[in-house]
């Protein structure tokens, strides 16, 4: 923390006077403060300082804790109870990870993973309650709107429907508490004209993007720049469509109402100019070559990059129109997600009276003969529906979960989990995702407590399904009772005769002989220690010494953790830096040449950090000469 000026204030005791340059002291906090309100900033420093001392307290803690074993789920138990305020300890997080450096990586290992843990449970209370709101309250484009934009909302509401009421000789008394009550109250206002007066102004909180949080949320995706980024390429459609048509409605609003275009005539132009605008001018299209990376399924990231999926592009494409008084909706089409663009009377039934969008591809206009010749076969009618906000975000999540099956490089199966989470928040009791989510804590090893409590509501839920889970409770039994078994860490000495045969030392930096890849070895065994069958289908029987002799843990750049024979490595003569998500679980510094064991693996290999210190200076005098 810099040097601050301490000022006495008049009977309010001292508070801290940072002057101009207050904001540049804690940027992440500025939006914690109203510039125009009194602070007392000394009670404000001393909160915070006690909050980085309990956020450093607890993440030295975790290291020695959960060494041996993934973090449990009650093991950030102590970080629910803070008594701290929560934004002083993430920000206290933030410090570490950003300290500068290649050292305090086991710190920047475990603050990852309690602000990755608070920050997504904040989330997903967001998505639930989001969620509870009545069904005509709930749009897939926004979250639960704060109480300032809430007041903000209804005042617009009042203000913009009374003037459309006017316009039709309505009266002008208003009250509304939803869409539904707002359309009962005026019914000859159009449906259009209700759901465009009813949207959040000015900045609406997308519920895309709290997909995206959820799954990134160490990314600094802020729904503001969001907004701003949409409402920069709406003000490019309403100059590219000024060039065309002067007098257009959309193109100069009134401040303070919601805009309708009613007129089908005046709609077609705005979609024109948004065709040209994304697809013409900005270079956005359909993302065929990548068409699985989990970037496209995010709204920052087709903001960023201009390419997406059919539902990511068509939730961006959807909500400029909206803007720009263009009433679109959904459509849940199978294998490929549309618009929908009524060319009739408002709200018909008939699935011939739509125009529908396909945003993957530049924003063609579709019959409903040709959305078939699309996908390559007949749909029936009920394919062609507005689909609901709920049904949106369950697909956009249920992609995620394909690409997180898909992933193979990533052992972690993080995406996976992630989107779990997301599906199971919105349909808790579907057995079948339950399922998977047990068998997959179940195959990484992690969380056998909540596997028992998952299992237990699947039974509940389902009684067919006791055989696979008596399968999983006691082999998840079996697991729990192994693991109260273990006394402690197993201390392995080079010193020792049987481990005499051991050439290499955790912290080494190693290249494969055979593969090429670079790793750092963070265990060892004296011979081969896993199963037959392992073995057998890694071909081990092959290699000259077979499974007997030295077999070592290594974190792969890749990100994969491997088990390799001793015959299959090598010093790696160009040392580098190793870009694996654990390597703070196990090292407490990069050195240049090697990495340093943290306290815990020293505890484990007491001898290794000597060895390593004196196999890098022989390697280095070797490579002289």
């Amino acid at each position: 923390m810099e040097a601050i000026k301490l000022d006495k204030t008049d009977g309010e005791g001292e508070t801290i006077d940072f002057g101009e340059g207050r904001c540049c002291v804690w940027p992440s906090l500025v939006k914690y403060y109203n510039q125009a309100d009194g602070v007392n900033w000394l009670e404000e420093y001393k909160a915070r300082h006690r909050a980085g001392l309990e956020a450093q307290m607890i993440v030295a803690s975790f290291s020695k804790r959960f060494f041996s074993e993934h973090v449990p789920c009650d093991g950030f138990s102590d970080i629910e109870t803070l008594e701290c305020p929560s934004h002083f300890f993430e920000d206290e997080l933030m410090s570490i990870l950003n300290m500068e450096g290649r050292k305090g990586l086991t710190w920047k290992y475990y603050a990852k993973k309690i602000l990755y843990f608070l920050r997504q449970q904040n989330i997903l209370k967001k998505l639930k309650a989001y969620l509870q709101r009545p069904v005509e309250e709930q749009s897939f484009l926004e979250d639960r709107v704060s109480k300032t934009h809430q007041q903000a909302n209804n005042k617009l509401c009042v203000r913009s429907l009374p003037t459309l009421a006017l316009k039709k000789n309505l009266p002008s008394v208003f009250i509304w508490t939803s869409r539904a009550l707002a359309k009962r109250t005026y019914p000859r206002l159009t449906f259009c004209e209700v759901t465009l007066a009813f949207s959040p102004f000015p900045r609406p909180l997308p519920g895309a993007v709290l997909i995206d949080q959820y799954c990134n949320p160490l990314s600094d995706i802020c729904l503001e720049t969001v907004q701003a980024q949409i409402d920069d390429i709406a003000a490019k459609v309403r100059q590219h469509l000024k060039s065309k048509a002067p007098r257009h409605p959309s193109v100069a609003p009134q401040a303070g109402e919601a805009l309708t275009v009613s007129e089908v005539e005046l709609q077609r132009q705005v979609l024109d100019a948004m065709n040209y605008v994304l697809y013409e001018q900005l270079k956005y299209k359909g993302n065929e070559v990548d068409y699985y990376n989990s970037l496209n399924s995010y709204i920052r990231q087709v903001l960023i990059h201009r390419t997406g999926i059919p539902i990511s592009l068509s939730v961006l494409y959807l909500t400029i129109a909206r803007q720009l008084g263009v009433h679109l909706e959904p459509v849940n089409f199978p294998s490929h997600f549309l618009l929908r663009w009524c060319q009739a009377t408002e709200g018909s039934s008939s699935i011939f009276d739509y125009a529908y969008i396909d945003a993957f591809g530049k924003g063609k206009q579709l019959t409903v003969k040709e959305c078939e010749y699309l996908i390559g076969h007949h749909v029936t009618e009920e394919f062609y529906g507005v689909a609901t906000a709920k049904e949106v975000l369950q697909r956009m999540v249920g992609n995620l979960l394909n690409i997180g099956k898909r992933e193979s490089t990533d052992q972690s199966y993080q995406l996976l989990r992630d989107s779990l989470d997301l599906y199971l928040a919105m349909y808790p009791d579907n057995v079948q995702h339950l399922m998977l989510q047990a068998r997959l804590y179940f195959h990484l090893g992690i969380w056998p407590e909540k596997v028992l409590d998952i299992l237990q509501h699947i039974q509940a839920l389902d009684p067919s399904q006791h055989g696979a889970v008596g399968y999983l409770v006691q082999h998840t039994l079996e697991h729990i009772e192994r693991r109260k078994e273990e006394v402690g860490p197993d201390v392995k000495l080079h010193s020792e005769e049987k481990h005499k045969e051991v050439c290499y030392s955790v912290g080494l930096i190693m290249k494969h002989k055979r593969y090429g890849y670079n790793c750092v070895i963070y265990g060892w065994d004296p011979a081969c220690m896993m199963g037959h069958e392992w073995i057998r289908n890694m071909n081990v029987h092959s290699l000259p010494h077979g499974p007997h002799q030295p077999f070592y843990n290594v974190l792969v750049e890749d990100g994969s953790c491997r088990y390799a024979a001793q015959e299959n490595l090598e010093h790696n003569l160009e040392p580098c830096e190793i870009p694996h998500p654990d390597i703070g679980r196990y090292f407490a510094e990069f050195a240049g040449t090697h990495y340093v064991a943290n306290a815990e693996l020293e505890i484990r290999y007491p001898e290794d950090t000597e060895l390593t210190g004196a196999a890098v200076q022989k390697t280095h005098a070797e490579s002289k000469e």
